[in-house]
């Protein structure tokens, strides 16, 4: 459902011309860009066992051209900026680069990481004011997590969480529901959430494994059994407090908060603020797209600051209304990899 309220103006709101908006009056101010679509993990949702083949390094997105992009984005409004992958620290000199977005001026920097490599940079992530870290973690038992990543790799995962905690470095944990997962799981998930100030994010499953796999439905919505197994929060859950995309809650007695993100159903759509960039400079709208502007190629083309900067605002001025739209129109004979695109 959409909010009787949302705009359909084709014109930025109050006149304002100096920021992005899309066609629907819709201000976008957040950036997800991915780094790599390398992994150290292989999650069954997300890629073939197999994995994916790498892009070739010739055809990823420098640092430089990268940050590039950034300078020319903030002063088109964009103030959060979260580095994605693939695994972002899967590519070397990541953390250098997450210091020059830095002192470019991003004002808050997120990163999102499945956490296996991540603990060894917590005290410079501290020291450069990382915003937040998301951290994907789809069980807590070891064999379960094994299962589901193709990788044993829990032990270091829950290694960064807790580091991450421990100094003050804001996390939210994102955990995709898969059909199978139990309500015990969810129950131990959110038990993390009680006893640390975190944000813990149920996400329905997507079509994005990198396979022709068809997506199994959930047996029962994401809201209707947290509702069930949270039924102290019950009353809130269909209008919980908006966080992004996702609408979350502060159950009593939690020291933090647990929420869902209704990535299939995309009943979020009316509030999207984002845009993304692929590891090979390709600007996507929507999560569901096939791509709507080649940065890259104006990159390496020759293309000035002020022609990238039109590229862009019209593309985003081209925007679909919803993923459901956006998915009707860029009809695909096979799923892509959520590595590929950028997590």
């Amino acid at each position: 459902m959409y909010r009787e309220d949302f705009s359909l103006s084709s014109l930025p709101p109050d006149g304002d011309t100096n920021t992005l908006h899309d066609n629907h009056g819709r201000r976008i101010r957040y950036l997800r860009l991915a780094v790599t679509d390398r992994c150290n993990l292989r999650c069954r949702y997300c890629m073939p066992e197999e994995g994916v083949v790498p892009v070739g390094h010739a055809e990823l997105l420098s640092y430089e051209e990268m940050a590039q992009l950034v300078g020319l984005l903030l002063p088109l409004g964009i103030d959060k900026v979260r580095i994605t992958g693939g695994e972002p620290f899967a590519r070397r000199g990541c953390l250098d680069f997450l210091r020059a977005l830095k002192e470019l001026g991003v004002p808050a920097l997120h990163l999102t990481t499945n956490g296996v490599a991540t603990w060894r940079h917590l005290d410079d992530l501290r020291a450069l004011g990382l915003s937040g870290l998301n951290l994907s973690i789809d069980s807590l038992d070891r064999w379960r997590f094994a299962a589901i990543t193709r990788r044993d790799h829990l032990a270091e995962v829950l290694k960064t969480l807790h580091g991450a905690l421990a100094l003050g470095i804001p996390v939210k944990i994102n955990t995709v529901a898969l059909p199978d997962i139990s309500d015990a799981e969810i129950r131990q998930l959110a038990a993390l959430a009680r006893a640390h100030p975190l944000t813990l994010r149920f996400i329905e499953p997507m079509a994005f494994s990198g396979s022709d796999g068809w997506l199994a439905p959930l047996a029962e919505s994401l809201p209707a059994r947290l509702a069930r197994l949270f039924p102290e929060t019950a009353a809130a859950w269909p209008n919980g407090v908006p966080d992004g995309v996702a609408q979350v809650f502060s159950p009593p007695g939690f020291r933090g908060k647990i929420g869902f993100i209704a990535g299939h159903s995309r009943s979020f759509c009316w509030r999207c603020d984002k845009i993304r960039v692929t590891t090979t400079g390709m600007l996507k709208n929507c999560l569901y797209d096939n791509g709507v502007c080649d940065l890259r190629q104006l990159l390496r083309g020759g293309a000035g600051d002020a022609a990238i900067v039109e590229a862009i605002r019209t593309a985003v001025g081209q925007r679909h209304l919803d993923g459901h739209l956006t998915e009707k129109s860029c009809a695909r004979s096979q799923q892509p990899s959520m590595a590929t695109i950028g997590g």
